[in-house]
Formats: C-alpha cells, structure tokens, sequence
C-alpha cells in the first residue's frame, strides 16, 4: 500500500477516528487504525465494539491495499510532522514507513484481517436533522445522564420520534431533562436508547454549522450517523425506558419568573462557601414578589434576595444548586419560568411553547431552621 495526503488532512481525519479507539481492550486489534486504501476511496476505520468510525481521508491512492497500524503511535508522529504532504508506504511484511520532508520512521504494522469492521445499518428507518440541531440536543440533555452502571437505562438518552415530533429525553435519578423539536417532515414512529458516551463523541464531530445537515440510521441494535465524510455507527441500550410521562405533571401550587442570569449568578456566588466535599443545599425562601436564596456550610453564611414575579402559594424550598445551574446554563431563554408544588415534591422548569422540560427533585430540609 501507498498513499499520499496532506498532514493537515491525516490530522483532520485522525482527529475524529481517534474518538472510538479504545483506552483498554483485550483485543489489541481495536487499539489499531484500519488503513482502508482498497478501493479508490482512503478511509480511516476505528472500532471499540460500542462506537465505530469510518471517515473518508483526502489524498492519493499510488498503491492499493489495507493495513491496520497502532493509533496512538500512528497519531503522535503525524501530528509532529512538518506542515507537508506525507507518504506512507507498507510493505507485503506490513513493515511501514512514514515520511514527511526529511523525517523518516518506520512502524510495524498489521494485517486489517482481524479487524472488526462497522456492523451493517439498513437504511429503511431514519430522520434527517441539521448538525447544529444535533449538536445542540446532546448539550441540552447529556448533563442528567448517570455516570454509574446500576442501571444501563440511566447511561443512555431516549431518542423518541413521532410523526413530525423528535423528543430527546435523559434522567439520573435525581432530575429529568427533556429537549422537544419539530422535524421538517413526518417519520416513521422510533423509540431508541442511544449510549451517552457515544452522543459525546458524537457531538465533538458535528460540525455544529446549522446549513450541513447528519442523518440517523435506526436498526433495532445500532444507530448510524452519516454525515457528508463520515460514518459512526454506536450500538444501543436494550431495554424498555421510563415512561416519562407519567413522571411529569403539569400541575404547581407556585409559580416563579425569573431573570436567568440574574438568577444563575447569585447560584453561583452562593456556591462560593461549599467545599467539594460537602453537600450543602441551595434554599429558597418564596413569598411576594421576592426570592430569598440562602447557603449555610461551614465556610459561612449568604443570604441574596432576587426579584421575581410569583403566582400562588409562598414556599421554602431546597435544591442541589449544581443540578439548577445545569439545567440554567442550557437555556437560551433570558427569563425562564419555575414551578414548584411542595418542599418534597419536584419543581420544573419549561417554556410556554414546550421545547424544553427541566425536572429537579428537592433535598430534604428542616422547614423551621430557616422558616
């Protein structure tokens, strides 16, 4: 095999193959880059069982063939070559040398015959969405997923499609968060869990430009992501998710509007006198038009008052300020809009045109401590 690409073409593709090597394998094999020069087509396959990528590399083919070469080895010397085209050049021994201006090595390589190859997506189900969509769904949701494995369930989204209606849904046990979109047309009806360490990687390979668009393939065990270059197909969850719907209510005893960066920054200075160690709840004091925000640890003491606009009952309340700032920091709304039923039950958070939904569960507090 010969090829001849630019460094910054390698470094390009390299970058996004490089997202499904895995850290630790006992199959050395999938520790490699698979070299695909077979066809008129260069492309760059990586595979770590659960995320598989091809993406298709520039440059020129002088000899067909295919080998399989170590890739953090592989990605260490192309990123420090000179800004020039490169040649790789690997023998019937799959002995392989790299050389870019006056820099020469020579590499083992390995036959691609064991490599694993990405698992065949059949095309009949799918929607079409732009990168910038994507990319913005993942970041408005992957916060809530659970970093544990007690439940495969919670390490995953829900990627829900009806009709014309994609609903992308995740939940760790302490909060929900729920991003609602309207595709250009309607689809078949989908229901798929999809691993959120795959929607991460994903995300970091989306474009995030609004005018290039991804399509997902759905098979009942894979997901496949096409884009313009690049292929990434990642296996899901099995299993029946949550039903969501009968965890939410649209039902409040109080409701709250509020400045969301007004609100975000006096969580945050409230952070201020909590240690990492320490879980110490954000406890809000509702009555009038006013919102008292108090931290009690044992740094010291703050005490904020924000103005809001209220409607019903006063009410004293507690939250892990983290999971409230998470939820804040994802919405472009400058005023959002809370609602809360009791000091044990959770409060939500959503727009009038149902885009989104923040759920968030209380922390128990001693109501006459800061009644």
């Amino acid at each position: 095999m010969k090829i001849i690409c630019s460094r910054n073409s390698l470094l390009k593709s390299l970058n996004i193959s490089m997202r499904a090597v895995p850290s630790h394998t006992t199959m050395d094999i999938l520790e490699c880059i698979l070299i695909d020069a077979s066809s008129n087509i260069l492309k760059f396959i990586t595979n770590d069982m659960d995320l598989g990528i091809e993406t298709i590399v520039e440059g020129h083919i002088e000899e067909k063939g295919i080998a399989a070469i170590d890739a953090k080895i592989f990605y260490e010397i192309i990123r420090k070559l000179p800004d020039n085209d490169v040649r790789i050049v690997v023998d019937e021994n799959f002995n392989t040398t790299i050389t870019c201006e006056k820099a020469r090595f020579q590499i083992s390589a390995r036959s691609g015959e064991d490599f694993s190859y990405l698992p065949i997506v059949d095309r009949d189900r799918c929607i079409t969405i732009s990168q910038f969509t994507l990319k913005e769904l993942i970041r408005q949701t992957i916060f809530s997923i659970s970093a544990g494995d007690s439940n495969p369930l919670m390490t995953g989204e829900l990627f829900e499609i009806r009709s014309n209606i994609l609903r992308v849904v995740s939940l760790d046990g302490h909060r929900i968060s729920m991003r609602i979109i309207h595709l250009e047309k309607d689809y078949e009806n989908e229901k798929v869990i999809i691993p959120g360490k795959s929607l991460v990687e994903m995300s970091k390979i989306l474009s995030g430009e609004i005018d290039e668009t991804v399509t997902l393939y759905f098979s009942d065990n894979h997901v496949l992501f096409e884009l313009e270059n690049t292929m990434v197909v990642s296996r899901l969850i099995e299993g029946e998710y949550f039903r969501i719907d009968q965890m939410i209510s649209n039902e409040y005893d109080t409701k709250i509007t509020v400045n969301k960066k007004d609100f975000m920054d006096c969580i945050d200075r409230s952070s201020l006198l909590v240690r990492e160690s320490e879980k110490k709840p954000l406890i809000m004091r509702v009555s009038d038009d006013q919102m008292d925000l108090l931290m009690d640890s044992s740094m010291g003491r703050m005490n904020e008052e924000i103005d809001i606009v209220k409607e019903g009952k006063d009410i004293l309340i507690g939250f892990n300020p983290r999971y409230f700032n998470d939820a804040l920091r994802v919405i472009n709304d400058e005023e959002i809009t809370v609602f809360m039923v009791n000091p044990k039950a959770p409060c939500f958070i959503k727009d009038e045109k149902g885009s989104y939904f923040y759920l968030i569960l209380p922390v128990n507090i001693n109501q006459n401590q800061y009644a």
